[in-house]
């Protein structure tokens, strides 16, 4: 191997690295804006003298028409279209359903799914996929994101290890590895792997990463931990408490069967005993909000809300069986989906003088009123210590007057569009669903997934196919689709991509590459292998991992002949290795979850610095048992 020269370049793209390491830890400005500044000066740079080949200015702003960056941006905007038909609450529903609300029980169900199924897509598009699934836990839970999403992250790069279609540089591999044995004699020519080569090892650095943070993540992870619903439930009880005298909790009560509220309407039960039946449930069917001259059925489930101290009284009386806590309601009533709001009868209002029951507001509107506030007066239906219980449904609106509500989030968002009512409340999510979309959605993402697995479509091209289809049935609107996308995710890469050819193009990877490699000339073979790990992480944290593979599995090839040891297992090390992704956020799920998550480059330092000491050893471990 021919010793390679510094030259001027090299020493130009050495300094720009280095600048760009100090940028990403100092965080003197945010990242993705270091990126642009990284490549305008790699730009800058190329055109003074001597410095032509550092970039070629023409192909400088490549990076944002990539195969990896579009396929970002259409992974984002899948996601978005599944989210948008309700599906991704869905998913969030069963996991907490079976996680419950602790971080140590939802981390391992969210890390081992994003895991399987980046296995056979790309991590991106895994980590992409779940993160709306995962904000809706954290806002359930009362779980920071911070918490949540590194571990997700973390085990959807750890899963695209699983199989030799799970990442790119594995993708790679056997084509490598025929490219190599051409110029290899006949006794040195390597075996290609199979699909699940590679499973035993993907497995083993999954369950490490899981373990990993089931085990330290209340040490490692940023921001502290919650104690879960409790927080959301009682900032909703303070909120009314505070400012109408209210004080009520959501409680779930089983109607047995025959038992003798049978024909009672609900607005007899809530006079009776005053509180709110905000939900019901009867043979598979489930009512928000539902019309207070409903009869009730048996066997059924009411959703209550009150002093759950009236509550438990009002179930000794009649027999009714209280539920710990939510159980068919609690995705209708998670915060995400519904709460407390205001709203005003402005001056010019047609609802003046007419009653909530003239309105049918629950029929009409969706929403359950719980309290008029008008100047120094609250009206409730709940009798509290200022405040006698007041039949609310037969209060006549009058200008001003501020009706509390409780009320499903896109219920809200159409109030908003009524000229009749001003929504006080701003920090709900306004937007709505669109499930009968659902079929839409799923079917463009089968596609998109069908096209990444069975055919050699470019994988940008294959999840645009979904992406577009989702737009064009309206699954997401156009606008809502641009909204969709994490710009500064894109920059961040698009950006980063000019310099990591930089690295390679002018002979600057080589060169420290044959340096390293120079050093560890005459040590074991064991040894050997854990330097081209080594090689292949740093290399990954600055440059695309598919550049390291192409540029360092013919140089571990090498290597491994040289010191009698197995290339194809070498080869393997480069591939697996350049998953060891963790220190910075330079890998793409790294830069997906860095801006929802608010993590800053030291969190990935100290969480991530564990991660890859973790990733070598058991790799280098299950490389040797397997092969």
């Amino acid at each position: 191997m021919d010793p390679i020269t510094l030259s001027t370049e090299m020493i130009v793209v050495l300094a720009l690295l280095g600048f760009t390491v100090f940028l990403f830890v100092s965080e003197i400005v945010r990242v993705d804006l270091a990126a642009i500044i990284v490549m305008v000066l790699l730009g800058g740079l190329s055109y003074l003298p001597g410095l032509g080949g550092l970039a070629d200015i023409n192909h400088l702003f490549d990076g944002f028409a990539s195969n990896a960056v579009i396929s970002i941006i259409a992974v984002m905007i899948i996601g978005a279209g599944l989210d948008k038909t309700g599906l991704m609450t869905k998913v969030a529903a069963t996991i907490l359903k079976y996680g419950g609300t602790t971080e140590g029980r939802i981390i391992p169900i969210i890390s081992g799914t994003v895991g399987v199924i980046s296995s056979f897509m790309q991590n991106v598009g895994a980590a992409a996929l779940f993160l709306p699934v995962v904000s809706r836990i954290s806002s359930r839970t009362n779980i920071g994101l911070s918490r949540l999403l590194m571990p997700m992250g973390f085990c959807a790069i750890l899963g695209g290890t699983m199989t030799m279609v799970g990442s790119s540089p594995l993708i790679l591999l056997n084509d490598l590895i025929i490219a190599t044995n051409v110029d290899l004699p006949a006794d040195q020519q390597m075996q290609t792997f199979g699909l699940f080569s590679v499973t035993p090892i993907g497995l083993a650095l999954v369950v490490t990463g899981i373990l990993y943070f089931m085990l330290f993540g209340r040490w490692v992870l940023p921001g502290e931990t919650s104690k879960g619903d409790a927080a959301s439930g009682q900032s909703m009880n303070e909120y009314l408490k505070r400012l109408y005298g209210l004080k009520a909790d959501i409680v779930e009560v089983e109607v047995p069967e025959g038992n003798i509220l049978l024909g009672q309407s609900f607005n007899d039960l809530m006079d009776v005993h005053h509180m709110y039946i905000i939900g019901s449930y009867f043979k598979g069917q489930r009512w928000i909000s539902p019309v207070v001259e409903t009869e009730i059925t048996t066997p059924c489930r009411l959703a209550i809300l009150g002093r759950k101290k009236v509550i438990e009284e009002m179930a000794d009386i009649y027999g009714l069986n209280i539920l710990p806590e939510l159980d068919i309601f609690a995705e209708e009533f998670a915060p995400t989906k519904s709460g407390v709001a205001e709203i005003v009868i402005p001056p010019d209002s047609q609802v003046i003088g007419k009653t909530a029951q003239d309105l049918a507001l629950r029929k009409t509107y969706g929403v359950s009123m719980l309290a008029i506030h008008r100047g120094e007066d609250t009206f409730s239906h709940v009798e509290t210590e200022d405040h006698e219980a007041t039949r609310i449904g037969r209060v006549p609106f009058r200008a001003g007057d501020t009706l509390v509500i409780h009320a499903q989030w896109e219920n809200l968002t159409r109030i908003n569009k009524d000229k009749n009512f001003v929504v006080v409340t701003s920090d709900f999510p306004q937007e709505e669903l669109r499930p009968q979309k659902v079929s839409w959605a799923l079917l463009f993402f089968a596609i998109a997934v069908g096209l990444i697995l069975f055919t050699d479509v470019r994988l940008s091209l294959c999840l645009l196919v979904g992406a577009a289809g989702m737009i064009v049935t309206k699954v997401l609107d156009i606008d809502e689709a641009y909204r969709a996308v994490g710009w500064n995710t894109v920059f961040l890469l698009a950006s980063l991509i000019p310099l990591g050819q930089a690295v390679q193009s002018t002979g600057t990877a080589e060169w420290i590459a044959q340096g390293i490699l120079s050093v560890l000339d005459g040590w074991p073979i064991w040894a050997l292998q854990a330097g081209v790990a080594i090689l292949a992480t740093i290399f990954t944290l600055v440059m695309s991992n598919v550049g390291a593979t192409v540029l360092l599995v013919p140089l571990a090839v090498s290597i491994a002949i040289a010191a009698g040891g197995d290339p194809a297992i070498f080869a393997m090390t480069v591939a697996i290795s350049t998953s060891n992704s963790f220190l910075i956020p330079t890998h793409q799920v790294n830069a997906l979850i860095m801006g929802p998550a608010g993590y800053r480059v030291v969190d990935f330092v100290r969480t991530g610095g564990v991660m890859t000491i973790l990733f070598l050893i058991v790799s280098m471990f299950m490389m040797n048992v397997v092969f």
